[in-house]
Order: C-alpha cells, then structure tokens, then sequence
C-alpha cells in the first residue's frame, strides 16, 4: 500500500461507506475496517476493487486519514477499540459533534461531513464544517465525488444534513408517486419510469442555473396541464410537507 496520504481508511462497512468508496477507489487506495472477514470481503466485492481489510478489535489509526461511518450509537464503544492518532478523521456521523468525536478519537484534526448516496455517481452534495486548518484538504477531498460546502458552524451543517443529507430520500418518494400517477391514468410502468429518470436528470442540469420559482414559472401557462396540477400539488400540501420535513429532520440531529 502507498504511504498514507494515498489512502482512505473507513472504520465501518455499511451502505454510506460503500456509496463513498465506489465514489472514490479511482483517486485513492482504499482500506476498510469492521467487525466481521465475512462482511468485509462482501465489501470488497460489491467495491469491485482489492483492498486492504482490517478487524476493528486494537486497530492502529496512526497517521491515518479516518473515514468514520459507523452507527452514531456505536461511537464510545468504536473509539475505545482503536489505538493511535489519526492524522485527520472525517466523521460522516448525523447529530455527533466535534466535541463528542474529540472525547471518543484521537486524531490531529476533525472535519464531520455529510455527503450523500450520489457519491456512488461522484455526484454527491457534500456539508463540511471543522477544524480550519484541515478545510482546504477535506474540500479537494470530497469534491472528487461531486460537489462540497463548507460551512462555518455545525448547526448549519445539521440543517444541512436535513436538506442534501436526506434529501435523496424526498426525492424519491416525490419520483415514486409521480411514475404512480402517470400509471393511473394508464401509462405503462417501464414508460413512466423511462419519462421520471429523463425528467429528473434534465430537472437537475437546468436548476443548477435557474430559481426554481422561475422554472417553474416558465412552464406553467394560463389554464394549462402545469398549473392544473401545481394547484393540486398545493391542495395537498406539498410545500408546507417539504417544509416540515426539514424541520422534523434537523430536530432529530439535537437529540
């Protein structure tokens, strides 16, 4: 293996570990540790690339630089299986603080960032906030798998989380039902599923540079289709349940 600023070390094997491995086994050497050999050369498969597998139980991170994508639950009990100072450990943990990383890991600096499951495309939306003098290195970090912000305080980046942490989520619930509605009035499945990922993919390219209010506004035409059906979005409450759902999930990162 390479020296250590070549490669990534993910305590954790899970699903946002793996959605950010695949993002980023192309620009570095990954080494992966976990509880299990089982659940780590699935890991390893599933990554699609050879990499170096460690059991979690004395692990040393020395010098490392520490993915952490454990359960937040698990945190005290992780941190007292390792051994060593980490160069800089990225948490990707919702709602632990840099404080509670400091008193469960030893590591030169602390960055918590929340990407997404678009890593998996290099298309994530990623928060950071911490250490400052580790900011320029976890930005060049993360944007090898879509697009970083990092913001001056963690009670942005916990709303944050809410927002593009989550977001994936509403999206396709938001993706689901539309496809359902179209199969209602008699579209076939695989044609509505063919029409969502084609309206999704354009919808993102064209908001990159647009307001949405003005998007929106530049296809809704008296009396038409669009505003027939915006009118029932808002009858049903799609705004203040969009709304809401931010709250309910930035709640949720205090507890």
């Amino acid at each position: 293996m390479p020296n250590n600023n070549n490669t990534i070390t993910f305590i954790g094997n899970g699903n946002m570990a793996l959605s950010l491995a695949l993002g980023l086994k192309d620009s570095f050497n990954i080494e992966v540790v976990g509880r299990s050999n089982e659940k780590l050369d699935n890991f390893e498969k599933k990554l699609g690339k050879s990499i170096k597998k460690s059991l979690l139980k004395g692990f040393n991170i020395e010098g490392k630089n520490i993915f952490l994508c454990v359960k937040p639950a698990n945190t005290q009990e992780v941190g007292k299986l390792l051994g060593g100072q980490a160069s800089t450990l990225y948490s990707v943990l919702a709602g632990t603080s840099l404080e509670t990383l400091s008193l469960h890991f030893d590591a030169h600096s602390y960055v918590r960032a929340m990407p997404n499951l678009a890593a998996t495309t290099l298309n994530s939306m990623t928060t950071l906030c911490g250490d400052e003098n580790s900011k320029d290195s976890a930005i060049s970090l993360f944007n090898a798998i879509g697009t970083t912000l990092w913001v001056g305080s963690e009670k942005e980046l916990d709303i944050a989380t809410a927002l593009a942490g989550s977001g994936p989520a509403y999206l396709s619930l938001i993706a689901e039902a539309l496809t359902d509605g179209a199969v209602k009035q008699g579209l076939k499945r695989v044609d509505a599923m063919t029409l969502m990922r084609g309206l999704f993919a354009g919808f993102g390219s064209v908001i990159q540079d647009t307001h949405p209010a003005l998007l929106k506004d530049g296809v809704m035409s008296p009396g038409g289709t669009t505003a027939a059906g915006y009118s029932a979005l808002e009858d049903g409450g799609v705004r203040a349940s969009c709304i809401n759902a931010i709250e309910k999930a930035y709640a949720v990162t205090k507890k």
